[in-house]
């Protein structure tokens, strides 16, 4: 199926045409005075200066050309401007096409496109604080939608698991643990299978090594674990693999607690093997050259309004950075997966680094010109103090203790009026907990900083999750009292504002999908269904349903109510959450 948008423009298009003029001065757009209308068209007014006559009497020409069977109201108004409300009839038809259709018969601008979400960015042998929070939910979101939009989208983690901490971790244990084997340089047997450390002991060993780095002895031994940890020293090698076995286990854990799920568990590791190739080549083509000892990228383009400096790809003491790993883990995804779009979604501090990482990918001809790549920056979620956002104690909070802090605030308010069973109530409480969290994050513009406000977020009432998921349960509720098989319903043309209202807002599904793909922005779907809860409400508040003595329209009411429901659980899906079926 088309967006209705587009049905609606398509047909002033030819309208236009019919009147004598051109016809891509018939473009529709959603009414931003919908007292007046629901839509309009303002091509007249262009189409004037073209054709030297008056807009009305353009607009007046092409008024006349519509099909009066698909509108309720077609009015040419002064200065030029064409208004319409669609016709019921027209309304309906449009709606039963998308009850019968998969996916709502949204196009699926992604058949047989690749796109790689990089999002999560974790650090292993650190716990997930509340900083892992919007990339982990705003990436999701993100890679759902193009899912659902027909694109073959693959999540990747993007682990830090190649850089200092694991000398600093290595350095630390060394001194500790002095006489475990893969200490020995001398050692050629198996070593153990067994970590000699838990997730729990990587947490301690690491913030103490990291605070030790102002220590100039101990900084070097950290130094040079990483250097031979990279360059293949063997017991360092094992001691990683461990590292690694128990901090990702931890992690999958956490991230599936906050229902995020990646394709890909790669690394900053996987890319290391890409680099010296990689590095070799911008050299010889000259795409690199030497600036103060270091290779660098020049990437400064004509025309631009700031500076943006060379990227460097290694340092004067031969180490390579953060953009040299970027860039070789492009060289592996190209070559692995060849996607039409790479998408990153990090803090938006990092705007240079992807701006300047971008640039060199094309220049180094790492990634072709058919190939978007594009960062998502995301701002800071902060306290009622306008600060980050941080313990009562002052610290980072853990994400796991976010969550059980926001859960039991939730199981409080529920079981004031418990309306689920006990052993219900711990479920139904997280899938809340999770819907406040979540709504209350992508309902903000993604690179704004916004306030943590859980009495907010957590409220039943008015834009969040929990009021989304309230709306869900009680249209579940009214279904499960029909006595007729809600499938094969039929929808009827509506007959009050209300329901009227409802059907627009149904029909507008497909722009709002397109819109939030098109500019990454998960908060154009919270608007979108956070605007059909409240018509969902209105609806069932000022029409009689299950009552209804007219058994065609108790059905019409019903066949509504039922795509409504699965309209909002289609969006709360593709942001990140689900509701129970009893709150």
């Amino acid at each position: 199926m088309e967006k209705i948008l587009d049905i609606i423009t398509e047909k002033m298009q030819a309208a236009f045409e019919q009147a004598g003029y051109d016809r891509s001065f018939g473009r529709v757009t959603v009414s931003n005075r919908p007292d007046l209308c629901e839509y309009q068209c303002n091509g007249a007014l262009a189409a004037a200066k073209q054709y030297k006559c008056a807009p009305i009497q353009i607009a007046k020409a092409v008024a006349e050309q519509l099909d009066a069977g698909d509108y309720s109201m077609v009015e040419a108004v002064m200065p030029g401007f064409i208004n319409l409300k669609l016709s019921g009839r027209f309304l309906q038809t449009y709606l039963e096409g998308m009850r019968v259709s998969p996916k709502f018969g949204i196009a699926q601008p992604g058949a047989g496109k690749t796109i790689v979400v990089d999002y999560g960015g974790a650090n292993v042998a650190k716990p997930l604080h509340i900083g892992h929070l919007r990339p982990a939910i705003i990436g999701e979101s993100l890679k759902r939608l193009y899912k659902y939009l027909g694109y073959n989208a693959i999540g990747d983690v993007h682990l830090g698991d190649w850089g200092l901490q694991m000398g600093l971790i290595i350095a630390e244990l060394s001194e500790r643990q002095p006489d475990l084997p893969y200490f020995d340089p001398d050692f050629t047997g198996e070593y153990p299978k067994e970590a000699p450390f838990t997730v729990s002991d990587l947490e301690e060993i690491y913030p103490t090594a990291s605070a030790r780095k102002s220590d100039p002895a101990f900084s070097h031994k950290a130094h040079q674990a990483t250097l031979e940890l990279q360059q293949g020293r063997r017991g360092y090698r094992a001691l990683w693999r461990h590292i690694m076995n128990v901090s990702v286990a931890d992690l999958r854990k956490n991230y599936d607690n906050l229902d995020v799920h990646f394709e890909k568990w790669l690394g900053e590791s996987d890319a290391d093997p890409y680099i010296p190739a990689m590095v070799e080549d911008m050299k010889a083509r000259g795409i690199a050259v030497q600036s103060e000892g270091a290779w660098v990228i020049p990437v400064a383009q004509e025309g631009d309004k700031k500076e943006v400096p060379p990227c460097i790809l290694v340092k004067s003491d031969g180490s390579s950075i953060y953009a040299t790993t970027d860039l070789a883990t492009l060289v592996q995804r190209m070559q692995d997966w060849h996607p039409d779009k790479v998408l990153y979604v990090t803090d938006k501090r990092q705007n240079l680094h992807f701006e300047q990482v971008f640039r060199a990918a094309r220049k180094a001809g790492i990634v072709p010109p058919t190939t978007e790549l594009e960062h998502v920056g995301f701002g800071t979620m902060n306290g009622k103090d306008g600060k980050p956002f941080k313990t009562r104690a002052g610290g980072v909070m853990r994400l796991e203790q976010l969550i059980r802090e926001i859960t039991d605030f939730v199981m409080q308010k529920i079981t004031t009026n418990q309306t689920v069973s006990d052993e219900e109530l711990p479920a139904t409480a997280r899938q809340i907990a999770l819907a406040a969290l979540k709504y209350g994050d992508l309902s903000n513009l993604a690179t704004k900083d916004y306030v943590f406000d859980l009495d907010r977020f957590s409220s039943f009432e008015g834009n969040t999750g929990p009021y989304l998921l309230y709306t869900i349960v009680r249209i579940k509720s009214i279904l499960s009292k029909y006595d007729g098989n809600v499938s094969e319903a039929k929808l009827l043309p509506p007959e009050s504002a209300e329901q009227k209202e409802l059907m627009l807002i149904l029909s507008r599904l497909a722009d709002s999908l397109r819109a939030a793909c098109r500019d990454s922005a998960p908060n154009v779907i919270c608007a979108y269904v956070y605007e059909l809860a409240v018509a969902a409400n209105k609806f069932y508040h000022d029409v009689r349903i299950i009552t209804e003595p007219d058994e065609a329209k108790k059905a019409s009411y019903v066949a509504l109510i039922d795509l409504t429901r699965r309209v909002m659980e289609t969006c709360i899906d593709l942001l990140g959450f689900s509701a129970p079926d009893k709150m």
